[in-house]
């Protein structure tokens, strides 16, 4: 396991149990303690935990409600790994509808790579990433910016949606429910998820391991309405996620193809 998605697995465990000693860090990331006190000490540093005596304790999380440039940092290296895998995914050639988010804007990264393709995008993030950039067509949807998303909503852009088609639409979501399907914290976003979801011929969802057995506000459709999903292999743990387990297991009894990385 690399530093940074060490790192990652590390605020993770120390989220998830609000306090955590080093001994129990060490054994469960399968290294030595004086590594977790350095981990410790970095992810201090930044101001994601707190060292106490033997081990550390949660500061604050992460909430779907703070804007983009706070989560954007958050968990980062898995992001990436979630992009690259993403990608893999997409055909040259093929005509993609980008939505939007932190985890997104690392799809962009790696679908720069995948050229020729014709991009429409959600995100004013995911369209500085791909502006200019060779082999790829860049449409930018219309609609109203969110403030503190920059994604793109709104009537405008549901009606440029529901004139174009597409050959896969990379979705990220808020939540993953096993009795509840997608679902999304904004209805704005929601909407836009859903004359997606209908425009395009397949559909790949991406998100971190946080989102699975979470039911957000505002319903998207049904896990069935999804062919693949990508998240990070953290989600099988569920003395990590406990929601984990019970929404893969949901997923792939709705046939969705899943991709852990």
């Amino acid at each position: 396991m690399g530093i940074a998605d060490r790192l990652d697995l590390t605020l993770r465990l120390v989220q998830g149990s609000g306090r955590v000693s080093v001994a129990e860090l060490a054994g469960r990331l399968s290294v030595s303690e004086m590594t977790v006190r350095r981990d410790l000490d970095e992810l201090e540093r930044r101001g994601l935990v707190r060292r106490v005596r033997g081990g550390a304790v949660a500061t604050r999380t992460v909430e779907e409600d703070d804007g983009y440039a706070v989560r954007e940092g958050w968990q980062a290296a898995t992001k990436d790994r979630l992009g690259a895998a993403v990608a893999e995914l997409v055909e040259p050639g093929s005509r993609v509808l980008l939505d939007a988010g932190t985890t997104i804007v690392h799809v962009a990264e790696h679908l720069a790579a995948r050229g020729p393709l014709t991009v429409a995008v959600l995100s004013l993030q995911a369209a500085a990433v791909l502006a200019d950039r060779p082999g790829i067509e860049l449409i930018v949807i219309g609609g109203r910016s969110r403030p503190g998303e920059r994604s793109l909503v709104g009537p405008l852009a549901l009606r440029t949606l529901a004139s174009l088609t597409f050959d896969v639409f990379i979705m990220s979501i808020g939540g993953v429910h096993p009795d509840h399907g997608w679902s999304e914290f904004s209805l704005d976003d929601a909407a836009v998820k859903q004359i997606g979801l209908e425009q395009a011929a397949s559909t790949v969802a991406v998100a971190d391991a946080t989102k699975l057995g979470v039911r957000a506000f505002s319903s998207v459709a049904p896990l069935e309405a999804v062919g693949r999903f990508v998240t990070d292999r953290s989600a099988s743990d569920d003395a990590t996620h406990p929601g984990g387990p019970p929404a893969l297991r949901a997923l792939r009894e709705a046939g969705v193809e899943t991709h852990l990385v």
